[in-house]
């Protein structure tokens, strides 16, 4: 799950990391109102969506009047933000944050990220802010300075101060740093973060170390215990698709290709969009109904997969251990008579009560094509999507 900046610098404000004085709008008015509150001479107006490269697509606006700062987010608020990372599509932007422009002198990256493969903590560092890190560990990997913490006794001081001066920053600078480097950890560790990046970290002219910007990623898992991070979530900057598909138990990614894919667990969904690559076709989503799919489910699994224009064909692939064949069929058909599918559909049985629900299939009289093994069903999925492509 991830938050808005503004939200992430409010979870950084309680560690004791450093920030600049900036407030949230919801308005145009709201927004000058916050700059006049806020005082200064030069303020930032910044769009909040959940991506990145945000000044480069024009959602982040230096102003030097309160007139400006009104121009800046009427020419955000109820508009769409398309970014690099957001896809043609963009992201709405339903707020703005303005905050308070303080002049610095040296930007610096700073990144936490949950090391999977290494089970621990991973801090980034580097003293090429403003940059994306893809960008700075391509053109200068040298930059990079990387620390593992060590989850038994946590991040020590000593690293944070190694962090410090490896950034090129004088004793009194250091002791800024550490504070905010240890409050950054603290901030990470104690909401279940899976990904925290401040980028730029800047050193001011007047010696204090502030976080410009900060991004926040949480695990999902672990939201039954973090209330307050889970209130924060916000559906407006997800795929519509996606949110609906978490109402209802279901694990759903939409993908840029044609063949829509129905499954259930997460291996055997893996593999089935592996298998429709190695037959030439693309995935359009990655969906599994989950092991005590109901028929309703599977319903709504059906219309989530055929709200994507760019489906040409339906792959349904299961493997009933808990779940029941005979369950999925009956969804099946619940769907196919609710809605007008419009495109070929491909089903895959196997397991329990398979018997009983091909022969639901078989009574239906609903137009499908049946498969007995996931090869067979990849290929088919793959030559009736191109041959209905080609009569469309």
């Amino acid at each position: 799950m991830d938050i808005h900046e503004y939200q992430a610098k409010e979870i950084l404000q309680k560690a004791g990391v450093g920030l600049p004085r900036g407030a949230v709008a919801f308005s145009a008015e709201q927004a000058v109102y916050a700059a006049t509150e806020l005082g200064g001479w030069r303020w930032v107006v910044k769009a909040q969506v959940h991506a990145g490269a945000r000044g480069k697509a024009g959602g982040i606006k230096l102003c030097q009047t309160y007139h400006e700062v009104r121009e800046a987010a009427e020419g955000m608020l109820g508009k769409t933000l398309v970014t690099h990372q957001t896809g043609p599509q963009g992201k709405p932007v339903q707020r703005v944050y303005v905050e308070v422009a303080d002049p610095f002198e040296r930007e610096f990256y700073l990144g936490f990220v949950l090391d999977r493969k290494e089970e621990r903590v991973r801090v980034i560092a580097s003293k090429e802010g403003g940059m994306e890190i893809e960008q700075i560990a391509s053109e200068k990997p040298d930059s990079l300075i990387q620390v593992i913490v060590e989850p038994a006794v946590g991040m020590q001081q000593f690293e944070a101060r190694e962090i410090a001066f490896k950034l090129g920053l004088n004793i009194k600078q250091v002791q800024s740093a550490v504070a905010t480097i240890l409050g950054c950890y603290r901030a990470f560790r104690d909401h279940d973060a899976t990904m925290l990046e401040i980028n730029p970290l800047v050193l001011t002219k007047d010696g204090r170390i502030l976080a410009l910007d900060a991004k926040m990623s949480f695990d999902d898992n672990a939201m039954f215990r973090q209330r307050k991070v889970a209130d924060m979530h916000d559906p407006a900057q997800e795929d519509p698709r996606e949110a609906q598909a978490a109402e209802h138990q279901l694990n759903y990614v939409g993908l840029d290709g044609t063949i829509g894919c129905i499954v259930n667990g997460a291996g055997l969904a893996m593999a089935t969009m592996d298998m429709i690559k190695y037959a030439g076709g693309e995935p359009a989503n990655f969906l599994d109904v989950g092991g005590g799919a109901s028929a309703a489910r599977v319903a709504t699994a059906f219309r989530l997969v055929l709200s994507d224009k760019n489906v040409d064909a339906v792959l349904v692939n299961i493997f009933a251990g808990i779940n029941r064949c005979d369950w999925v069929a009956e969804g099946i058909v619940q769907a196919v008579k609710e809605t007008k599918i419009g495109v070929p559909l491909v089903v895959r049985l196997a397991g329990t009560n398979v018997e009983a629900g091909r022969k639901i299939l078989r009574e239906s009289g609903i137009d499908l094509y049946t498969a007995e093994s996931l090869t067979e069903a990849a290929k088919l999925a793959v030559e009736v999507s191109q041959k209905h492509k080609t009569a469309a």
